[in-house]
């Protein structure tokens, strides 16, 4: 061996790459002047592709393993380099390593309400957040489309456009969905399926996946939740005017207990309350009968349901019962037709809902001449 193969022999190039980040997409490999020795040791790890890029040109795409850049393991840049087989000064390229494992644990959520239409509350808005996953799957779209000659790409340069393609495809998926904002807690599954597929096929373009998606939490505005709150009170007080004195009589039992610590409070709460029974004793009959009693006023009418129908394995509403009475008389709505809506525990014929049965069971009189 000459002396100028023993040292071409120990300047040959050991090109790698060892991350030691978490948020690190793209590396580039820096050479002064980019000059690259024939013959250099390119080794890619596990879960990196390496890409060379020459004269601004896309050229070779190297997955894991152990490479000699020499004119058979570089078809692509040897091609754009014109080389012949005898060629074996430098070259110059630009190496980019890209980091093929997954990003976890990345947040999303609505900076705005969505609007959408509720079958049962209307016009409403609704907020989401929650996790999702992100991998580059094509090592050279993603450096064309995305990186460019970006020395050092890390996740944080495209999380912001990634969250905005999340946040669009969920506005839109959730708004074509019809399922109501109330049972889109026990959804939340399906959803995010359905999510996850429409943003595969926009990231796809940009060499990316997203492999997990999830929705932790649906929630309505402030002043929605407040008005669900009273309404789920009211259900649980029950009689009104019952609650409202077992309040009073729990109020005066506590100050009571407590005259010093209370102090003027409770005098003023004795006093207020004699003068409610003061006024009661008033407004009594002779004798301190109770005058007679005030008819209740009728209680609001419930709110009509809205009625899913299943045929063929699809989904089809939401439908008033109204509509249902008169597809029950043409024959479309059967006995044995499956139905749902809120509050039921899954689809149950129609015939076994009391509310439809008697759809059924009104039958117009046999036509004159019969």
């Amino acid at each position: 061996m000459g002396i100028l193969d023993f040292l071409t022999g120990e300047f040959i190039d050991v090109i790698h790459w060892v991350d030691d980040t978490r948020d690190t997409m793209v590396w580039r490999f820096e050479r002064e002047d980019h000059e690259i020795k024939y013959g250099a040791k390119l080794t890619v790890r596990e879960g990196q592709a390496a890409v060379f890029v020459h004269e601004g040109q896309l050229a070779d795409v190297f997955t894991p393993g152990l490479y000699m850049l020499e004119t058979n393991n570089m078809p692509i840049l040897t091609t754009l380099q014109h080389w012949d087989h005898g060629f074996k000064s430098p070259f110059k390229s630009e190496i980019y390593y890209v980091n093929t494992t997954r990003f976890n644990d990345l947040k999303w959520g609505t900076k705005n309400p969505i609007m959408l239409r509720d079958p049962e509350f209307g016009p409403t808005r609704i907020r989401a957040y929650g996790t999702y996953t992100v991998r580059v799957t094509n090592p050279g779209r993603f450096l064309t489309e995305i990186v460019g000659t970006d020395g050092e790409f890390t996740m944080d340069e495209i999380s912001f456009q990634v969250r905005n393609i999340i946040v669009q495809e969920f506005s839109r998926v959730v708004a074509g969905s019809g399922i109501p904002v109330l049972d889109m807690a026990a959804n939340t599954g399906d959803l995010g399926k359905l999510v996850a597929t429409a943003i595969s096929e926009v990231v796809a373009e940009y060499g990316l996946e997203i492999p997990e998606f999830y929705i932790e939490n649906i929630s309505l505005p402030p002043a929605v939740e407040e008005a669900l709150d009273k309404r789920t009170s009211m259900g649980l007080a029950g009689d009104l005017g019952k609650f409202t004195q077992y309040s009073a009589a729990e109020a005066m039992t506590a100050a009571a207990r407590n005259p010093a610590g209370g102090g003027g409070m409770g005098a003023g709460l004795g006093m207020g309350m004699g003068m409610a029974v003061a006024q009661n004793m008033a407004h009594s009959g002779p004798w301190g009968a109770a005058p007679a009693a005030q008819p209740a006023p009728p209680p609001p009418p419930p709110a009509e349901h809205v009625w899913h129908i299943a045929e063929g394995g699809k989904t089809k509403g939401p439908f008033s019962k109204a509509a249902l009475g008169r597809m029950a008389a043409d024959g479309s709505l059967t006995r044995e037709t499956h139905v749902w809506t809120a509050g039921l525990d899954g689809w149950k014929l129609a015939e076994d809902v009391t509310e439809l049965a008697q759809l059924f069971t009104v039958l117009p009189p046999p036509p004159p001449g019969a």
